[in-house]
């Protein structure tokens, strides 16, 4: 892929220590430290290692990345790695793509206390996912899946929802049968959006009763029960938004089709056009209007404030794995379901993003094309001692 023009990181470069001067009043240390990864990714400050070519002696010095995962530029690796363990547990059957949102008048709620409405998001999406699924009136199974958190909006606005991946089917309530979904659509969007809304609701309820919400500055006011209680009763007057795609195909898909929901940020740096005067452009799609591609520009200071909106709180895992795919039960259910199937699960997928993963060092040489392979890891000061020594041979040469 071209290398984009203009990157984050430029724009923290230049003004980052501006803005967080600026907003040091809600910046936390969280911030910081985003805004540190992104500036020194990928550069001397951070080391690097040396890699030599097998054939042809070749040496290069190449410095590390930041590994953060709010990064435009750091998951294309964990990407690849991620999809190639999910290879092992794919079904053939068709997939589906369900999406979970929130209403705007929750956006508020979600960024101060991002770890408990994030939290209930996941846990409010698939206990509804999984009860409507086993009632038999709807499929009568015990259905698997994985739920991806994104928190953004094309225009990087805060827009909390949830993107859940589900093999078309699930298990019969003894294990002994493969149940086919009898709706195009495998569950009524509506009746999920019913029970969604109800369970979210209620967790919201248990949350400000425990004393776990928090509401700072002009929003005290709803810290009092009475208040908070009329906060949530218009939410109910209206469905909530619960998207569900066709299904979309069987195993030889659903790797590539992942790929452009994990791993991802609030912006990548390709869809970043111009970086000039202190204002960035930056395309989006116009849902609202057939997807239609847009250009918005906004201050820098505005750029960066919508970029740190979609940080994560420390530890928190936005990639879950649900029903007979949960960590604890897929040793046990994920052969029954093979079985089941009467089929192998694909050892290869042939779309890219589903390939392994090559090792850190495991890229070809410029020159001959043959493996460069780490020699030497490099700290930052053996990194810029390198860097003055190959000057200093350039001048004298």
């Amino acid at each position: 892929m071209r290398q984009p023009p203009f990157e984050v990181a430029d724009i923290i470069r230049a003004h980052g220590n501006s803005f967080v001067e600026r907003n040091r009043s809600w910046l936390t240390w969280l911030h910081l430290r985003i805004l540190f990864a992104i500036e020194h990714c990928r550069t001397a400050v951070l080391g690097g290692h040396l890699d030599r070519c097998r054939q042809c002696g070749y040496e290069a010095t190449s410095f590390n990345s930041c590994r953060s995962r709010h990064c435009p530029k750091c998951q294309t690796k964990a990407r690849n790695q991620w999809l190639a363990d999910r290879n092992q547990e794919l079904l053939p059957v068709n997939y589906v793509h369900v999406v979970f949102t929130i209403p705007h008048e929750l956006s508020w709620l979600a960024l101060q206390n991002k770890k408990i409405v994030y939290d209930l998001l996941f846990r409010s999406s698939a206990a509804t996912l999984l009860e409507i699924a086993a009632d038999a009136k709807h499929l009568g199974a015990e259905i698997g899946f994985l739920s991806v958190l994104h928190t953004w909006g094309q225009n990087l606005q805060i827009h909390p929802h949830i993107h859940c991946v589900i093999p078309s089917g699930g298990l019969s309530p003894d294990h002994q049968r493969w149940i086919k979904p009898r709706y195009p659509f495998f569950l009524p969007v509506k009746v999920l959006s019913r029970v969604f809304r109800g369970k979210f609701i209620a967790g919201l309820k248990r949350a400000f009763r425990d004393g776990k919400l928090l509401f700072p500055g002009n929003m005290k006011r709803l810290a009092e029960q009475k208040a908070f209680h009329a906060f949530l009763r218009p939410l109910f007057r209206h469905d909530w938004v619960v998207y569900a795609k066709r299904p979309f195909g069987g195993p030889e898909h659903v790797l590539h089709y992942l790929a452009r929901y994990t791993h991802r940020v609030a912006i990548s740096n390709h869809r970043i056009v111009n970086f000039a005067d202190g204002k960035v452009t930056f395309r989006w799609k116009d849902y609202a209007h057939k997807s239609k591609q847009r250009l918005m520009t906004v201050t820098t200071e505005e750029f960066l404030r919508r970029f740190l909106l979609h940080s994560l709180p420390r530890g928190f895992v936005r990639i879950r794995f649900c029903g007979f795919l949960a960590n604890r039960r897929r040793g046990e259910l994920l052969p029954i379901c093979k079985r089941l199937l009467e089929a192998a699960l694909p050892q290869n997928s042939t779309t890219p993003d589903a390939s392994e993963p090559r090792s850190p060092g495991a890229w070809l040489c410029p020159h001959c094309g043959g493996a460069m392979v780490l020699m030497e890891k490099l700290t930052p000061h053996q990194v810029l001692r390198r860097s003055v020594e190959t000057e200093r041979f350039a001048d004298t040469s």
